[in-house]
């Protein structure tokens, strides 16, 4: 919170006493915390699975401070929602009115994106070398994808090295957004939102402000490079090796997103014709910020042919690689299903063929197919239980559908009332407790949360 207090300082603008004031309630609470709570417990996995998820909502119980304080919000359940949104990375508003507000409290807003997206706890295991074998529970509870992966043999130099790849990434999208004229608060709002794939601007039309070519395909290619595996780029730096071609599921995540793009092209050339390169950086851009679950929006794609508007649902549900900021399924476990399938219906043909299931060079164990395929049937089933309960509280079928969608899978907006061009603002309160949830089983991929409702995790 001293960053967001540093914007405010500058500006001379009057939300710097309240993030003062949240800052120091979250220090003393800390602190005694810290003081009364020691223990010298080893950190086992059900510790591990505890530790993250009440993590992430005390983070966002305190992370709604600056809001309650500056008067932003007078209800805590929209500080909540708006907290749990940006660290979950969802992007979900209730904000009718962005642009009022003090610079510290879109920074606040933006950075809690920015912190989430590569994981609140990843940071400090990261930072705090005392955690031991515990870091690793940790960092496996919060990994998005099916397998957390190790690029280091120590848990904290791994999570070390993710860090300073997300933290490098992030300095060169600032860059280059600053010589496309935006300002520095601008620039590193929208690159907060864009690497962590959030999708908070400091903009009431959110990239749409901005008609610069440049900034948009900038914005576009750093949220497709947010998308993809982050173990990636250490190991194309560090072994020199081309090693994102020689990825398989980046090598789907790639051709999934060109041939989204170039079916919305096809579309909107036919039904909504606006020059060539216009449809392109659109629909680049909008397949781009859907599937890596960024929901920056450039255009009111509610209002393209309903081609297109399913090709985006369904890259809504898509995501995007294992081990990247992204929500959703993920393309890993996309691909873990497509060649599940592919065997099962050889058995068909050969029941008596031995095959493995194999990712590259490497075979997949059972366990982990296994995992994938409980993750999608939880999925679905919490996703049309969600969509039940969004509609019992008034939503009709496509915003109650979309809703959950875009919460589940950390999108952000959706169709109807939760479009691109409207908010969450008009969900009642119970539904936005609802929602937080899903935000928070979205960004922790169910297991993590559900793990918390087994009586036997609670027994010593």
């Amino acid at each position: 919170m001293i960053f967001p207090l540093g914007w405010s300082v500058y500006y001379r603008e009057p939300d710097a006493l309240a993030i003062l004031y949240a800052l120091a309630v979250t220090m003393v609470v800390g602190g005694l915390m810290t003081f009364f709570l020691k223990s010298r417990e080893t950190i086992r996995q059900r510790e591990g699975f505890a530790i993250v998820s009440l993590g992430w909502i005390f983070a966002s119980l305190f992370g709604s401070l600056p809001y309650l304080f500056s008067g932003t919000f007078v209800s805590f359940t929209d500080a909540f929602f708006e907290t749990m949104s940006g660290f979950t990375t969802t992007g979900a508003s209730v904000l009718t009115n962005i642009e009022v507000l003090p610079h510290g409290i879109l920074f606040w807003r933006s950075l809690t994106h920015w912190l989430g997206g590569m994981g609140i706890m990843v940071l400090f295991v990261a930072l705090l070398s005392q955690l031991g074998g515990g870091g690793l529970q940790m960092f496996k509870a919060e990994s998005p994808g099916p397998v957390a992966e190790r690029i280091k043999p120590r848990i904290q130099e791994t999570a070390k090295a993710l860090w300073l790849t997300y933290v490098i990434l992030s300095l060169l999208q600032v860059i280059l957004l600053l010589f496309g004229g935006m300002n520095l608060f601008d620039a590193l709002c929208h690159t907060f939102g864009t690497m962590a794939t959030g999708g908070f601007s400091t903009k009431n039309l959110s990239i749409g402000y901005y008609p610069s070519p440049y900034i948009q395909w900038v914005i576009t290619i750093f949220m497709f490079a947010a998308g993809a595996n982050f173990a990636l780029y250490y190991q194309m730096v560090k072994k020199r090796t081309n090693s994102f071609w020689q990825n398989e599921e980046f090598r789907l995540y790639l051709w999934i997103t060109l041939g989204s793009i170039l079916f919305i092209c096809a579309d909107l050339a036919l039904n909504q014709p606006s020059g060539l390169e216009k449809t392109v950086r659109d629909a680049a851009f909008q397949v781009v910020s859907i599937i890596t679950t960024t929901g920056y929006a450039t255009v009111d794609f509610e209002k393209w042919p309903t081609f297109s508007k399913i090709i985006l649902l369904i890259t809504m549900f898509i995501g995007g690689c294992s081990g990247s900021t992204g929500g959703a399924v993920k393309v890993g476990r996309i691909l873990i299903l497509l060649k599940h399938t592919f065997i099962e219906i050889l058995r068909l043909i050969h029941p008596r063929s031995v095959k493995c299931l194999k990712i590259g060079d490497k075979t997949v164990p059972d366990a982990v197919v296994i995992n994938v395929l409980q993750f999608f049937f939880l999925y679905l089933l919490i996703f049309f239980l969600g969509t039940a309960v969004m509609a019992a509280f008034g939503l009709n079928m496509i915003e109650a559908f979309s809703s959950v969608a875009t919460t589940l899978g950390n999108v952000g907006p959706g169709f109807g009332l939760v479009g691109p061009m409207g908010n969450f603002a008009a969900i009642p309160e119970a539904g936005k407790w609802f929602l937080s949830l899903f935000m928070l089983l979205g960004r922790l991929e169910i297991f993590t949360v559900l793990v918390l409702f087994v009586p036997e995790v609670w027994k010593s």
